[in-house]
């Protein structure tokens, strides 16, 4: 998740919870006062009832008339017992139904007086009075349905404010992040440019002293120490494969004209072919570093070329055919390749030169008939390079490692060699986008393969 997502997210589970926290204490705080207002309600009705007995003359007539009158049964579906001091029933409003009461209620009214009760459906509030010297009991009950459609009102009301301000705090805040955090996308986009071609090229500051310019001018005063050292490295590779191509290239003609002389025993002119080879071998690696130290995966799409895979496997036969000159290879195009396929790929030759020509030696070296089978392969999405040897197969145990530097298999003793050269194929075809494989497919066969994509 990104940092925008993550700080979008966060603030507004913050907001959430927050908004939620007020929503609840305003619900809860209309609650009470709905409660407050209908006890309020119950205690001047009773009020006016007990005014009402205290004036008249004769309850019991005046009563039916009194109550039709004043009755609040719409609004509250009240209803109201009287009691004399004797608990018994001198009035009620209910007239379709039987009448029936809590005896204890009215023993408990002797002791408190005033009796409110909420959590009773239909809630009651009870008191009683003494009017003109009598004593009284009077029951009221009611449900607060106007109090109560308010309060479902105002929790649906909170419920869909708190949805839709939580999915517009959560837009906006995804938003304004977007905003606030934009110049730090623009300065990942400039640093995600940055090469090791191109490590002279600053990501630009602004005037502000904010973290994103801190970040932007510590990133600068990297890079030119990064430039620093890779210019180094680069300049003492090249100059120290330049300087050692001099003398091994006069080294190599010198034993090419003792070679010639014929004038050798033959054991000094197996030595001289031995350490012509090792010269040879040497030569193509110092001149692998050399072409190496121009090129990386952003700078070599630039200069890249159609080349014809099979042009480039015979010229790096032909140089391999220099210094063994006893090797064989039979060329084959498989019968899956299409008659119209025109083994090509873009890249580049001098350094697809190099990958075959390691690959050819390899198969020089460590086979046992000094051949090798070239197969190529080209399907729509692909062209397969397979190049098969006869000889010692290298232990699986070591196959994962056999393309790491100086990596040397168990099949490689008593054979000289640097232990770079399938390091070099492989650094080489991944900056063409390729790979290669190594596989035994049976006894004292080597096979590997070079797969390139279209």
């Amino acid at each position: 998740m990104s940092l925008k997502r993550k700080i979008a997210l966060n603030l507004s589970i913050a907001f959430s919870l927050l908004f939620g926290i007020v929503m609840a204490v305003i619900y809860i705080s209309f609650n009470d006062f709905r409660k407050d207002e209908f006890q309020e309600r119950f205690r001047q009705r009773l009020e006016f009832t007990v005014h009402f007995i205290a004036k008249s003359k004769d309850f019991e007539q005046e009563a039916p008339v009194f109550f039709n009158e004043n009755s609040d049964n719409i609004l509250l579906d009240e209803t109201i017992l009287i009691f004399n001091g004797k608990k018994e029933l001198i009035y009620s409003t209910i007239k379709d139904r039987n009448v029936t009461w809590d005896n204890e209620l009215l023993k408990e009214l002797d002791e408190k007086k005033v009796i409110y009760s909420e959590k009773t459906i239909p809630e009651i509030y009870a008191a009683l009075k003494n009017i003109n010297g009598e004593n009284y009991y009077i029951l009221t009950s009611a449900y607060d349905t106007n109090g109560n459609s308010k309060l479902a009102y105002l929790k649906y009301l909170l419920i869909t404010a708190y949805v839709m301000s939580t999915l517009i705090i959560g837009f906006f805040s995804y938003y304004f992040m977007g905003q606030f955090l934009k110049p730090l996308e623009d300065l990942n986009k400039e640093i995600s440019e940055v090469t090791a071609h191109s490590l002279t090229t600053e990501v630009p500051v602004r005037d502000s002293n904010d973290e994103i310019n801190v970040l932007a001018r510590s990133f600068n005063t990297m890079i030119k120490r990064l430039d620093d050292v890779f210019q180094s490295q680069k300049d003492f590779t090249a100059s120290a494969s330049h300087e050692i191509r001099t003398p091994i290239t006069r080294m190599a003609f010198q034993l090419e004209n003792l070679i010639k002389l014929g004038q050798n025993s033959p054991e000094t002119l197996t030595s001289l072919q031995q350490i012509q080879r090792d010269v040879y071998q040497l030569s193509d690696l110092t001149n692998s570093l050399l072409l190496l130290t121009k090129f990386d995966k952003e700078n070599i799409q630039s200069i890249y070329e159609e080349v014809r895979i099979d042009e480039v496997i015979f010229e790096s036969f032909e140089a391999v055919e220099k210094s063994y000159p006893k090797m064989k290879m039979d060329f084959l195009i498989s019968e899956k390749t299409s008659e119209d396929a025109l083994l090509t790929i873009n890249g580049v030759q001098s350094l697809l030169d190099i990958v075959f020509i390691n690959l050819l030696k390899n198969a020089a070296v460590y086979s046992d008939d000094m051949e090798a089978d070239v197969l190529i392969t080209e399907t729509e999405d692909t062209l397969i390079v397979d190049i098969i040897s006869h000889g010692n197969t290298i232990p699986i145990e070591e196959r994962p490692k056999l393309f790491e530097a100086f990596m040397r298999g168990n099949n490689s003793h008593n054979i000289s060699g640097s232990g770079l050269g399938l390091r070099i194929v492989k650094r080489i075809l991944e900056y063409h986008g390729a790979k290669i494989t190594y596989s035994s497919p049976g006894d004292l066969l080597n096979k590997f393969s070079v797969i390139f994509n279209k």
